[in-house]
């Protein structure tokens, strides 16, 4: 026996990854929002964000007008990996999948002679940048609003378990100019598994009748051909 039906879904991880892309960017274009009424720089609160990536930074690495980038921080959240305790669940349709999710936040700095004297440092200025962004998407996804990410009923949990500053690598070296901040965050939720679709009947046909003992007898036909 064969599953009847046709696996074209989401798994819980996808669906987790890209709630959490999609808050990110949601609240970021709200408090760009938000800014501005309050007079503030907006481009403060401007993130880019992006799923699954390896490199999502290619565009900083050889900018021939550094007019023409896009210095905000660059933001990729990515599945890392899962356990199943076997204790939360059931072997037939549902599992606890509890996902370590990574958002990485990227920011990016370029050395330049400060107007008003002195030096602006480069690697500086990257750092806060990446931080920066790690700042807002800890306050964001641990808000109130998104205490099961928007996903009641399938999110148990969400939790951040560190956050941990990195510099970028590109075939093993080091990417100039660029600095990484990660947020491993923790979030248990519901996984489900196809079920058996029970066949239906074409014919049901039943016959009762009465022996001469009294006991009741049924004969019944059944026809499973669709």
């Amino acid at each position: 026996m064969t599953i009847a039906s046709l696996i074209n879904k989401q798994d819980g991880f996808e669906i987790v990854r890209d709630q959490i892309a999609a808050i990110i960017a949601l609240e970021s274009a709200s408090q760009q929002a938000l800014a501005h009424t309050a007079g503030e720089n907006k481009a403060l609160w401007k993130m880019r964000v992006f799923t699954e990536r390896s490199g999502p930074f290619e565009e900083w690495l050889n900018p021939e007008d550094l007019r023409g980038v896009d210095k905000s921080p660059i933001v990729n959240i990515w599945y890392d990996n899962g356990s199943f305790p076997m204790n939360k669940g059931n072997t037939v349709e549902r599992q606890l999948h509890e996902a370590t999710f990574n958002v990485d936040c990227y920011g990016v700095g370029f050395s330049a002679d400060d107007p008003s004297g002195g030096h602006v440092a480069g690697d500086q200025e990257a750092a806060i940048e990446a931080q920066r962004a790690v700042k807002l998407i800890r306050n964001i996804l641990m808000a109130s609003e998104y205490t099961y990410l928007g996903l009641r009923g399938t999110v148990w949990r969400r939790w951040p378990q560190s956050i941990t500053v990195f510099q970028p690598q590109i075939d093993g070296r080091p990417v100039q100019r660029v600095v990484g901040a990660r947020i491993s965050l923790r979030v248990d939720f519901n996984e489900f598994s196809p079920q058996a679709v029970p066949e239906t009947l074409e014919l049901l046909s039943v016959n009762v009748k009465r022996s001469e003992t009294g006991e009741v007898l049924a004969v019944a036909n059944f026809d499973y051909t669709t």
